[in-house]
């Protein structure tokens, strides 16, 4: 079979459509949103097709209609009319002063004025971009149509820079404010970014845009559904099957278990990503791509900062309606870690407007913990080594050798940090990585709910319940009649392997596991 060229890293419409890349078709609501002025911003985590939408809106915008032959689109537009379009791209620049933004901004700038004209007069960015608005409507006798790509990467670049994150707001908040300004001039506007910083005064100016980000009829503008998936892909999914030497349908499990379930509005079709999904069919390889592009250090120090239970993500975590869209620094971070990706909507509660949480699928969680290991357990620098060893250890049934293993993990963290552990709840976080991340190569799972044991782990021979008691609340005899008095064994009866329990005590004075037996 002839490979296909897949569109990874393409965010130019134009080139993809003449250089004969694979398109999945979003040009149905190119025409839907642009059918009318209404300014509009669309949050979707990096990596998923926000920059190439942008493009596409412009090729159309530009009336090339060349471009749309055999799309949706050509079907349902009948006048094509160009408009004049700046397109400002954040993604570029070194944000580390208020000086870098504007450099880039100037630069932006200059390009149009080039084509538009510029009044000397005009000196700050805002009145040069107010002014280049009036002067392309002026000229062409059309409204402007202006399209911002990651409008929010310098606030997301400076958010622990303090002093320089304020400067930077300030500008981004005058500079916006032009939209505003000039909606009289406007035909369209699409403002598209990771996080809607609401509170943080940027879009205090910009409240007359539209938020679509989770609304349902928007909700598979970015990334690939299911429907798109089978229609477009099912070529590339037959050879990666062949590669891999499995069936058709174990594949697609496979492609769904890992790229797909992100869910942006309530009660919305699923959502693959886009670009773990297009570089697997590339190198007909399933790996974690997108997590490999880039490690989320900042989230992961807002959750060590606000003392998050990890465990609640798997099992879901609870969000206000009114909070989920709302971030602002240093306090809660799960807004964020939904707005980039990490985390996504499972369900929603009409009653108390609630929404439930967690990981979309196996690459976030498992990248995502992965990337959490090591700042809990600095000696596991090299996560898939040690969890690789903990599962070799329990595949040879040497449960001691596991036990030591968690020893050495403990006496790795600092005591700094180690001092302000939470007792039981944060020792039972290390268990619940190690544990969790096993669930990669083996079967395993981490319980929190009352009346089930706090971790179960299947390997080909056995199976091993696991039971943790704080020194002061038990001992090693009580964790194992625990397992056997409250039923926890009774669910893997009838498996056929070898059931064993381990109870486990962790003295929470020298923060280290203190004795460990089995039965």
């Amino acid at each position: 079979m002839t490979t296909r060229n897949m569109p990874i890293g393409i965010q130019d419409f134009e080139k993809l459509r003449t250089e004969n890349y694979v398109y999945v078709d979003k040009t149905t609501y190119v025409y839907d949103l642009a059918s009318r002025s209404t300014p509009y911003f669309l949050g979707r985590p990096r990596r998923f097709g926000k920059s190439l939408l942008l493009s596409t809106f412009k090729a159309y915008f530009l009336a090339k209609k060349e471009l749309f032959n055999g799309l949706a689109l050509a079907g349902l537009e009948r006048e094509w009319i160009e408009y004049p379009v700046f397109h400002l791209d954040l993604n570029i620049g070194l944000y580390d002063s208020r000086k870098g933004l504007e450099d880039v901004l100037d630069a932006q700038l200059r390009e149009f004025e080039r084509v538009w004209g510029k009044d000397e007069a005009d000196t700050t960015l805002q009145i040069r971009f107010l002014s280049l608005i009036r002067r392309a409507r002026e000229k062409t006798g059309r409204k402007v149509v202006v399209l911002v790509d990651e409008y929010d990467k310098p606030l997301i670049s400076t958010l622990e820079q303090g002093e320089t994150h304020d400067d930077i707001k300030t500008a981004l908040k005058a500079f916006y404010s032009v939209l505003k300004s000039a909606d009289p001039d406007l035909r369209f506007v699409l403002l598209t970014g990771v996080t809607k910083f609401s509170q943080v005064s940027v879009f205090s100016d910009l409240n007359h845009l539209r938020d679509i980000s989770m609304l349902k009829e928007y909700a598979g503008v970015c990334g690939i559904t299911e429907t798109e998936l089978l229609d477009t892909f099912t070529p590339e999914i037959t050879a990666l099957a062949e590669e891999t030497g499995a069936r058709y349908e174990d594949t697609l499990a496979l492609l769904r278990k890992n790229f797909n379930g992100y869910h942006f509005s309530r009660n919305s079709e699923g959502v693959y990503n886009p670009f773990s999904l297009l570089n697997t069919f590339a190198n007909k390889a399933i790996t974690y791509y997108w997590f490999q592009t880039g490690t989320p250090t900042f989230l992961i120090k807002e959750l060590q900062k606000n003392k998050l239970d990890l465990r609640a993500f798997s099992g879901g975590a609870s969000m206000d309606d009114m909070d989920i869209a709302d971030y602002r620094f240093g306090k809660n971070p799960v807004p964020l870690l939904y707005q980039t990706g990490y985390l996504t909507i499972k369900d929603y509660d009409t009653k108390s407007m609630n929404y439930t949480l967690t990981f979309p699928n196996e690459e976030v969680k498992y990248g995502f913990l992965k990337s959490l290991l090591p700042h809990y357990i600095p000696v596991a620098e090299r996560e898939d080594f040690f969890i690789k060893s903990f599962l070799n250890d329990l595949e040879r049934g040497d449960i001691d050798s596991v036990m030591v293993r968690f020893q050495a993990f403990f006496a790795s963290i600092p005591y700094d940090l180690t001092d302000t552990f939470d007792k039981e709840k944060d020792y039972q976080m290390v268990f619940y990585l190690v544990f969790t991340l096993l669930g990669q190569y083996t079967e395993a799972e981490v319980r929190s709910a009352r009346g089930r044991a706090d971790a179960v782990v299947k390997t080909e021979d056995a199976i091993y319940v696991f039971e943790f008691k704080i020194s002061k609340g038990g001992t090693v005899e009580d964790a194992l009649k625990q397992i056997e008095g409250k039923g926890y064994l009774i669910p893997y009866s009838a498996d056929g392997r070898r059931v064993v329990k381990v109870g486990v005590v962790f003295d929470e004075e020298k923060r280290t596991i203190a004795e460990w037996g089995q039965a």
